[in-house]
């Protein structure tokens, strides 16, 4: 049963993942009454249902800013995205969070000799002007890392990590619960109004008055606040995972227990799950279907093709989450008519959300480290979009398009 709403708090924050609990974690620490408003259960969003992979990559590579926006500009990107990266690590030890966090290393897989070389181009931009490492692993060797023939090599990027996303975010909501926080699920905000002393929230349960709002509902943004609503674009993602499988067949099919992607617009990604006794596998993500029963008969096919070891396996489990891209690609926080934001993390979600709802927090305290790249950015709608994402489904067709013809 949800606790009894308290009728004034310094801060409401609507939505109860990464980003949320995030933020209620350090403005609790910071001295800030905080009341966590979520629409559903705690966490049964997107936080803890994704790939938990932890990386720094964005929609925007390090080279098309470089042409495009200059070194400088694209260093400082970056080097937030590391940052950003690094808030997961600290937080885990920080925290003392059992969640599976490990540095594991990324497989970065080919679709294309030409593929192939962008990868390592792009790479070693990096290497040369931010120091990070990595290793191209050519088609002929690439049994080493994957068991498969359907790609042309690839890169090791052997610093990233791996998560189990609900445990994460279970540890999140229990720091943030010792920290004074209050959480309020079954609680769906349908309003926003500002007044003399702050913004009325109303729920379905009564009504909060707060000095200041932060809204963190990323894929999950809805008619409570249609200028938001407007900006990101919602689309599900899928996953399923195999039955527990034999260690040889694990070790032949994924040798490294690394994060495994391809290097396509739409992905198609996998890993062994956190206890590693099964493979998890994702993609198709955005083609309208929104059974997971239905996606788990498409996604085995795939998973069959890719790695011919796996043919013949069960399925023993298929969920989804609701994620949010932007028109821009781009990750964004900041405020519209006093109420602060933090979303769109466009498949970055675990970095993003802790990082953005950590800056977010800061910016609400005042404090002087609130500063990111990410921050107060023009975030652009376009005309007639009022949330309905009834195009996800045709852009992900061109990508795939866009996809072949470059494979």
């Amino acid at each position: 049963m949800a606790p009894e709403l308290p009728t004034r708090v310094d801060v409401a924050i609507v939505g109860s993942g990464f980003t949320g609990l995030s933020a209620a974690l350090h403005l609790a620490r910071g001295g800030m009454q905080v009341a966590v408003l979520e629409r559903d259960a705690l966490g049964i969003g997107a936080s803890s249902r994704n790939a938990g992979y932890v990386g720094r990559t964005l929609k925007h590579s390090f080279g098309k800013l470089l042409r495009k926006r200059g070194l400088d500009f694209a260093v400082a990107v970056y080097r937030d995205m590391q940052a950003a990266f690094d808030s997961v690590a600290e937080t885990v030890s920080r925290e003392a969070i059992d969640c599976h966090f490990r540095i594991c290393g990324r497989f970065i897989m080919a679709v294309s000799p030409g593929q192939y070389e962008r990868i390592a181009a792009e790479l070693e931009l990096r290497r040369r002007h931010l120091g990070q490492d990595f290793e191209m692993v050519p088609r002929a060797r690439q049994h080493e890392e994957i068991g498969s023939d359907a790609y042309h090599g690839g890169a090791v990027v052997p610093d990233l990590g791996s998560i189990h996303p609900g445990l994460y975010h279970q540890g999140l909501l229990d720091r943030a619960q010792a920290a004074g926080a209050e959480m309020h699920p079954q609680t769906a905000v349908t309003g926003i109004a500002a007044n003399g002393s702050g913004f009325a929230v109303t729920t379905a349960r009564g009504t909060v008055q707060a000095r200041q709002v932060l809204v963190a509902t990323n894929g999950y943004t809805g008619a409570a606040t249609p200028w938001l609503q407007r900006r990101v674009v919602p689309f599900d993602a899928f996953m399923v995972a195999t039955e527990a499988l034999p260690a040889a067949t694990l070790d032949r099919v994924l040798p490294h227990g690394r994060t495994y992607l391809d290097d396509n617009h739409n992905i198609d990604f996998m890993r062994r799950s956190p206890d590693g006794s099964r493979i998890l596998f994702g993609g198709c993500t955005g083609n309208g279907e929104t059974d997971p029963l239905v996606m788990a008969g498409v996604l085995q096919a795939r998973l069959d093709r890719l790695l011919p070891d796996l043919a013949g396996v069960s399925l023993s489990r298929a969920w989804t989450g609701r994620c949010a891209g932007t028109f821009d690609l781009w990750p964004h926080l900041g405020s519209h008519q006093g109420i602060t934001y933090a979303m769109g993390y466009c498949f970055a979600g675990v970095p993003m959300g802790t990082y953005l709802g950590m800056k977010a927090a800061r910016r609400i305290l005042g404090a002087g480290d609130a500063a990111t790249v990410f921050a107060d950015r023009p975030f652009p709608t376009v005309p007639l979009y009022a949330g309905n994402p009834w195009f996800v489904p045709w852009v992900m067709r061109a990508w795939d398009w866009q996809d072949r013809r470059a494979a």
